[in-house]
């Protein structure tokens, strides 16, 4: 075993013995690798009942999927489907819902989209989010919003500033202007696809490119390394130095936001679905789409879909298990945990107040957002916090194999091992923790994606198979994959 996969398992083992007599329920939830491994075991399926004609088949209902009917439904064309394999559809845009509070399970905020954005901005006037150019402040992130415990104690903001020296600040100042000068090329934009272009940026790693630059700071190494993980769930040594340039680069640096909602994501999906319920078939997973003529035959179920284009909204790598004839796609794929912990009193704090998002210097983990901190109330006594752990040290195989193989008191004990860092008396207030397992969360944009022959013939997408995950971008956020399931969606009209 590698020093480093030794490294990460004594992280992940953190907290092991349980320290407290204290009840704390919980368990695994929403565990869709069950039925997912149906596909890549090639086990049999149940056989055809009934056969329908249809125009447009969109298989999978995250927010590409989710996007691609908005799409159409806006278009004024009704006679599609959307299947999901989950009981509830959303994708990375889930979200869950106790006594407390709603809650996310996955995406947990957007950006506020630039002018460029011009679908979400479009979406987001759909749902009352944009008016007449102006953002509504119930869903603008309330202050504070970012904190870090680094020393002992919390500080106001991200960026581990308040022990840096004077070469840190400087290093800090260096790299902001460095951003400032790839963002004026045009070439780093959301959606990525409006500004991309071959870039020897793609052929080395974030990390070397930190050190071709002369970066030495520590501060910084952490810093980029963490938002490398929080976005790609990969770190910055296995990062394509382009998509770790995007990330800096591609939002205007004095934007104001992000907009985000109890349910995170969840409340943009919530949304989608009051208006899209009639198309939406949840529990319908699709093990087949072959040709059929000139149109293509979509199996889910007891049902098969005679259509004259698909939608690919489900991630590119189920492609090869459900479509014939085709070939394996060679995406790295992250894995993740994610856990909500309903707190039945706050932990006592040291340093600055409790943000909207909470990290923890040198964490494994990426730390916890606050399902209550958008709520108008005075006083708040009890919470949900939505822990995240990408876990990005070792092979991606190897961690979907210890997320699988490890019992949910496991994960229990890892999570307040590492919250009890910079809140010594998490056991005495949480009452339960539930675990979510994400074993292909997104893609990785590893040294080599932007340049990738099959990411480029991928998002071509001209037959009638049309793929539109954001895995084509070679990362997983909600501009992307609103923009995929979009034009997707106009292209499928365009065949139609």
């Amino acid at each position: 075993m590698s020093s480093t996969r030794r490294q990460f398992l004594s992280a992940a083992l953190v907290g092991l013995t349980p320290k407290t007599d204290r009840s704390i329920a919980g368990g695994f939830i929403d565990d869709g690798h069950q039925i997912g491994h149906q596909l890549r075991d090639r086990a049999p399926f149940a056989p055809v009942k009934q056969v329908m004609r249809i125009p447009i088949v969109i298989v999978g209902g995250g927010i590409a999927g989710l996007s691609a009917a908005w799409r159409l439904d806006k278009r004024g064309f009704r006679d599609f489907v959307l299947l999901e394999m989950e009981e509830r559809a959303g994708g990375n845009a889930r979200w869950g819902e106790n006594e407390i509070s709603p809650f996310p399970w996955a995406a947990h905020y957007v950006p506020v989209p630039g002018k460029k954005a011009e679908l979400v901005r479009e979406l987001f006037e759909d749902l009352g989010v944009l008016r007449a150019g102006v953002w509504e402040e119930r869903y603008l992130c309330f202050s504070p919003q970012e904190r870090l415990y680094v020393h002992g104690r919390w500080q106001e903001g991200i960026e581990p500033l308040t022990e840096a020296t004077t070469g840190d600040r400087e290093e800090f100042a260096r790299f902001a202007a460095r951003a400032n000068e790839f963002r004026s090329t045009g070439q780093f934009t959301i959606p990525m696809e409006l500004g991309a272009k071959p870039s020897t940026l793609d052929n080395l790693s974030m990390d070397d490119w930190l050190k071709q630059e002369h970066f030495t700071s520590r501060y910084l190494h952490w810093y980029v390394n963490y938002a490398c993980r929080d976005d790609y769930g990969a770190l910055a040594r296995d990062t394509s130095a382009w998509a770790g340039i995007h990330y800096f680069a591609s939002r205007e640096p004095d934007e104001k936001g992000p907009l985000t909602w109890p349910e995170g994501n969840g409340w943009i999906a919530r949304r989608l679905l009051e208006k899209l319920a009639r198309y939406v078939r949840t529990g319908n997973m699709v093990h087949r789409i072959a040709p059929e003529g000139r149109k293509l035959r979509v199996s889910a179920g007891e049902t098969d879909y005679i259509a004259d284009g698909v939608i690919f909204a489900a991630p590119s790598f189920l492609a090869p298990y459900v479509c014939e004839g085709a070939p394996p796609v060679r995406f790295v794929y992250s894995p993740w945990l994610t856990a909500n912990l309903t707190l039945d009193r706050l932990p006592a704090e040291r340093g600055f107040e409790t943000a909207w998002d909470n990290v923890i210097y040198d964490s494994p983990a990426l730390g916890y957002v606050v399902a209550t901190h958008q709520s108008l109330r005075t006083h708040i006594d009890r919470s949900v916090w939505t822990f995240y752990w990408s876990l990005a040290e070792g092979s991606p195989a190897d961690n979907r194999r210890l997320l699988l193989e490890k019992d949910w008191s496991h994960w229990k004990e890892a999570i307040l091992g590492d919250l009890e860092r910079a809140h010594p008396d998490i056991r005495q207030c949480v009452s339960r923790i539930d675990v979510l397992r994400l074993g292909h969360a997104m893609a990785r944009p590893v040294v080599g994606f932007l340049g990738s022959d099959q990411r480029r013939r991928l998002a071509d997408n001209s037959g009638r198979l049309i793929f539109a995950n954001s895995d084509l971008s070679g990362f997983s956020i909600f501009e992307e994959a609103q923009y995929r399931g979009v034009k997707a969606a106009e292209r499928a009209l365009g065949r139609c």
